[in-house]
């Protein structure tokens, strides 16, 4: 009899080692699906570059907790994001802006970094770059002919970070358009224009800055920029001559040469 209980126990021990060690397993692959899955993620004002930010964040939740306007969530399980990590959904609750950046001094990783929103030694919070507002021109009411300036108004740059652009309505003859067009440098991504959006789907939207912003290239130079024109200061060019480039380049365009003979 009790060699059958012993062999029972033996069983069971068993049983919950295996069950144990299933679950642990289903936990880390869903940690790690969700560690992955974060290209639409939003961080918060001054954050390093993500995958920087996400060596650097030690989930500790003091900027969570120091945010007056309850704009920051820590990620859960379930969330889709890197468990622990902070972020924020600008049409729940958006950056409010506060001038002393309350979220960042506390970070004691480095995670959010203080010199990328500082100016002169100063903290600035228009030098945040959280991400950038992107226009739907297919659904925005304002495309339509419908005068909306919603968006327009509740950017805390007002004429800066969002411009109007008018143009006439074709369709009615009578009617302008107010168009909202979004300055990209100018952006912080805070995120007030999607909460403030009036259609059912936000049709202004936040997105990451890398997933938005193009990058021209050093080998274009902006030619009515001076500051731009600084980089060419130096450089150096070489011209090379053929006998082809002697010629006139109509008298080249127009030679016959060699086709009327066939």
């Amino acid at each position: 009899m009790e060699k059958n209980i012993d062999r029972r126990d033996f069983f069971l021990k068993v049983s919950r080692s295996v069950g144990l060690a299933t679950l642990g397993g289903l936990v880390w692959s869903a940690y790690i699906d969700e560690a992955t899955a974060n290209s639409l993620i939003l961080r918060p004002p001054s954050a390093l570059p993500e995958e920087d930010f996400l060596k650097s964040c030690i989930k500790c939740g003091m900027c969570v907790s120091a945010c007056p306007y309850d704009t920051l969530i820590l990620a859960k399980a379930g969330d889709n994001k890197p468990l622990g990590t902070p972020y924020f959904v600008p049409r729940d609750i958006p950056c409010y802006m506060c001038p002393e950046i309350p979220c960042v001094p506390v970070c004691p990783s480095g995670a959010l970094d203080v010199s990328r929103v500082s100016n002169n030694g100063k903290l600035d919070i228009n030098k945040a770059k959280m991400g950038v507002a992107v226009v739907d021109s297919q659904n925005c009411i304002a495309f339509w002919g419908i005068q909306c300036d919603a968006c327009y108004r509740a950017c805390p740059l007002l004429g800066e970070a969002i411009v109007l652009e008018y143009a006439k309505n074709e369709r009615t003859g009578k009617h302008a358009f107010l168009k909202p067009v979004v300055k990209n440098d100018v952006c912080t991504g805070c995120g007030l224009c999607e909460k403030a959006c009036v259609t059912q789907k936000a049709s202004i939207t936040i997105l990451p800055r890398e997933l938005v912003m193009g990058v021209a290239g050093d080998h274009y130079i902006k030619g009515w920029d001076k500051n731009d024109e600084k980089r060419v200061k130096n450089a150096t060019s070489e011209t090379t001559t053929t006998d082809i480039s002697k010629r006139d380049a109509i008298d080249s365009l127009n030679d016959m040469e060699g086709l009327l003979d066939e």
